[in-house]
């Protein structure tokens, strides 16, 4: 190439040399200029970049019909959203930023060698939420149902992987017809690495899955193993086996929506924690949780002025708690009073009653709140409230969210049922998790706090770090009424009104034991409150503790007991 001024411009001379042919090509800064008998050979280099330009965007354009016109009319009949639209939801606007959107599948079965199956079922990539990084997948039902195989697997590990060397959560939004069945063992393999992947990032970066369409046999075990799931009411199923396959081996006819829809995970089986009213609605919740969460667990969780005061009191919570100890109220109202706007999030809210744990804020800082509830089952403790609390305590330490813990409980749910369904196994879970958990922990105890419960709802010796009382604290071995029963059984037996004497012995107990001073002068609660100051007093704990380090034994992992 060969350069030479000219007036003001710069002149470009190139020398293209052609089998049998020589072309000299002049440019002058601003503009090419071809010669002027070679207009032919002008519009060929020119053509060749615009038509691969053309065929990109005809490519894309065809990838983002999805499944076609008629599959996508289908899929919004149902009151679902599109794979697209539902990241479109998800992510700021502009922001998404797709993967492997040309990746097909390979399978030569069953003439699968001739199904075009655009993005193979599912849409992946990151992109900002709230201004912050996350990566995603959504599976697209309406190409070939969303049906997982070798290649569709293979885009979400990739994904997967990438949040994991960012550091950053990971979405996945389900919709799927189950293992594509014709790649055989390569799609249970898939499933595979995907389990494996689940496993690996636990506790590593959050992991928040959304089931809204059918997710059936092994396709339901990785949302199970994520850190929170959302369903969607009346168009999300999960299930091992489906309604025709129960009616063929036991004869029990039972509908998709009885057996595996959301009122029935969120209700009884505790594997959903949230029922939502539509693809929309479950996309902000998962926005709104992820604005509680840090993005990996070597960071705090995000700080939020929330611009309530730090000292503010609230009067209504001295006379919360009723003079009938065996009346019930509302223990969200406490957890109403003294956090920043009143403001909490609660998975779970359906399962389990009788304990509510929710993510809430104090002067901006991220905290878990764990709470005996006693509209519900009096708040005693049962082996589906255990494992509730535990797996919410394990997720917070895990991501460095404090714990504060709300105990009103008279013990443990008695009976048969209980016994046999394990209670002894998984009540002893809730033990293991507060004691194993490293964040700051924090309790306060509104009421009645008795026996094995009063250890297991985080008490000094399974490590808070501080214990507020309310004045109306009852902590003892049991209530009084039982104790005395038991204490003075052969003196109110023999007394001349065993009524009197009974009552007698109860009020004494109650003197003696049914208040927080004896554990307050051992050094099992570290302040007796005003429940005005809960607020004020709780934020001071938590400013003070936010730089707690605790260190445990080096070890592979504990042997929790399951």
């Amino acid at each position: 190439m060969i350069f030479m001024l000219v007036g003001q411009k710069i002149t470009f001379r190139a020398v293209l040399i052609y089998p049998g042919n020589i072309h000299v090509f002049c440019f002058r800064s601003g503009a090419a200029n071809l010669p002027e008998d070679l207009p032919e050979e002008r519009n060929r280099i020119m053509g060749i970049v615009d038509d691969k330009i053309k065929d990109l965007q005809a490519r894309e354009a065809k990838l983002l019909e999805m499944g076609g016109e008629k599959a996508v009319a289908a899929q919004r009949e149902k009151g679902k959203l599109t794979a697209r639209e539902r990241l479109d939801l998800l992510f700021d606007e502009g922001s998404f930023r797709e993967i492997d959107m040309f990746v097909s599948h390979r399978c030569v079965n069953f003439g699968m060698e001739n199904v075009d199956i655009p993005a193979d079922g599912v849409i992946t990539g990151h992109g900002l939420v709230d201004g912050r990084p996350v990566f995603a997948f959504s599976q697209d039902f309406t190409a070939r149902a969303g049906s997982l195989g070798e290649m569709h697997s293979k885009k979400i590990c990739k994904v997967m992987d990438l949040a994991m060397k960012a550091g950053v959560p990971f979405v996945g939004i389900n919709d799927s017809g189950g293992a594509r069945i014709q790649e055989g063992v390569d799609a249970l393999s898939g499933y595979g690495q995907i389990f494996f992947r689940n496993s690996a990032a636990s506790g590593v970066i959050p992991q928040i899955s959304a089931i809204m369409g059918p997710t059936a046999g092994g396709a339901v075990y990785s949302p199970a193993m994520t850190d929170f799931v959302f369903m969607v009411k009346n168009s999300s199923y999960m299930f091992i086996t489906g309604p025709d396959v129960i009616k063929s081996v036991t004869g029990e006819e039972i509908s998709f929506e009885e057996l595996g829809g959301a009122k029935a995970h969120n209700e009884k089986s505790g594997v959903a924690h949230f029922a939502c009213e539509s693809d929309a609605d479950a996309i902000d919740r998962i926005k709104r949780l992820l604005s509680y969460l840090p993005s990996n667990n070597m960071e705090d969780p995000p700080y939020v002025d929330s611009g309530d005061d730090r000292h503010r009191t609230d009067k209504a919570l001295n006379s919360l708690i009723p003079d009938n100890p065996n009346k019930s109220y509302n223990i969200k109202d406490i957890s109403r009073s003294i956090v920043d706007n009143s403001e909490f999030f609660e998975p779970h809210q359906f399962f389990a009653r009788n304990i509510v744990v929710c993510l809430a804020r104090l002067n901006g800082r991220t905290i878990g709140i764990i709470a005996n509830q006693p509209n519900a089952l009096a708040g005693c403790l049962d082996i589906n409230a255990s494992d509730k609390a535990t797996r919410f305590i394990r997720f917070c330490d895990a991501f460095n969210i404090p714990l504060l813990t709300i105990a009103d409980v008279p013990g443990y749910l008695p009976g048969s049922q209980q016994e046999w369904g394990g209670i002894i196994r998984h009540g002893a879970k809730l033990l293991w998790c507060y004691s194993e958990a490293t964040v700051p922990k924090l309790l306060l105890v509104p009421r009645k706090d008795y026996g094995g419960s009063y250890l297991a709802m985080c008490s000094k010796d399974l490590g808070a770090d501080m214990a507020f009382a309310w004045p109306t604290a009852e902590i003892a071995v049991m209530g009084a009424a039982g104790a005395a029963n038991i204490i003075h059984r052969k003196e109110i037996k023999e007394a001349a009104d065993s009524g009197v004497k009974r009552q007698e012995k109860i009020d004494e107990y109650n003197n003696l034991f049914s208040n927080p001073y004896i554990a307050a002068s051992r050094g099992y609660i570290d302040a007796v409150i005003l429940p005005s100051e809960t607020r004020p007093r709780l934020i001071d704990a938590l400013e003070v503790l936010c730089t707690k380090r605790e260190t445990r034994p080096p070890k592979k992992h504990g042997n929790i007991p399951m």
